[in-house]
């Protein structure tokens, strides 16, 4: 593995890091699905929160993304200066110390674990612990840099959120949870081997062995079109088994199908330029919505229904 510009030298001496560079360090971007979906779980689970500890369950969950989007910077910012997207980030760009970021993220971790479980129960803290170990040790440290199976996976550290939400209201994990853990779960290769295809040299050039790096483009495609089949039963059964009704059943069928549609499209799409993929720009978009869409769909199932 190529040495980080920060190990070598090569940037001047690190000045102090402003408060936006740990920010930065959260992946706030990322973290809005995040938070979305511990929402959602949340909002759906029976029972009653008090606004106010509702409010911080939902802070634990985005502290708890924020200290595992830190701790997986750290680790990986060598391999961040190697790509174009990520170079900029404050500790590839020498804005800010290693330590400093490994402090932040396993400082931020250890709060929002503690603070979930004297706020709620130790059951919704203990998925939040696994979610963040789950993201740092076993996708970051050993599946990332070793299989081109990594994300499918390591997904599952992003799945974790409306399992958290629920247990912190009810104070345990029923169907409904797992069912949503399951969606994101196959939901997580397409949405991110669309956005892999297009950002293959970046991924190449760090030595990161995702899908279309190992295995081709053809290959890929060919295991979105896969995952998205796989995806969408994993929508239909909350249906299916009768967890939620009206609102999320049409929600999921109409989604799914326009999901589908352009996932088939990027599995028809033989562009290598990076920057003609058109296809799969918009399917990896999509996605992003179309998880909004789907969990909005649940909440909304929920009100309508009581």
């Amino acid at each position: 593995m190529a040495s980080s510009p920060i190990m070598s030298g090569s940037f001047a001496p690190v000045l102090p890091a402003h408060w936006r560079d740990f920010v930065a360090l959260t992946k706030p971007r990322v973290m809005t699905l995040v938070v979305f979906t511990g929402l959602c779980g949340l909002l759906a689970a029976p029972g009653y929160i008090h606004p106010v500890l509702a409010f911080t369950a939902i802070l634990c969950i985005a502290l708890g993304a924020g200290a595992a989007a830190a701790l997986n910077q750290w680790y990986e910012r060598d391999i961040d200066g190697l790509m174009k997207r990520t170079a900029k980030r404050p500790l590839p760009a020498g804005r800010m110390e290693p330590q400093s970021a490994l402090h932040f993220g396993v400082g931020l971790s250890f709060f929002s674990v503690l603070l979930l479980g004297v706020a709620t129960n130790w059951l919704a803290a203990a998925v939040l612990a696994v979610s963040i170990l789950f993201y740092v040790f076993v996708y970051t440290i050993w599946l990332k840099p070793r299989t081109a199976q990594n994300i499918v996976i390591g997904g599952a550290a992003g799945a974790f959120p409306p399992v958290i939400g629920w247990a912190a209201v009810t104070g345990d994990i029923s169907a409904l949870p797992v069912a949503l853990f399951m969606l994101i779960f196959f939901w997580t290769p397409p949405h991110f081997w669309a956005l892999a295809l297009f950002v293959r040299t970046d991924y190449a050039a760090a030595g990161i062995p995702m899908l279309p790096v190992v295995s081709g483009e053809v290959a890929t495609r060919r295991q979105i079109w896969f995952y998205t089949a796989i995806m969408a039963v994993a929508a239909m059964v909350p249906v299916l088994l009768r967890l939620t009704g009206l609102v999320y059943g049409i929600t999921a069928l109409l989604g799914t199908a326009l999901f589908a549609v352009l996932a088939f499209q990027v599995y028809r799409h033989r562009e290598t330029d990076p920057a003609r993929m058109e296809p799969e720009r918009r399917l990896f978009k999509y996605s992003i919505l179309y998880l909004f869409l789907l969990f909005g769909a649940v909440v909304a199932d929920r009100w309508w229904l009581a």
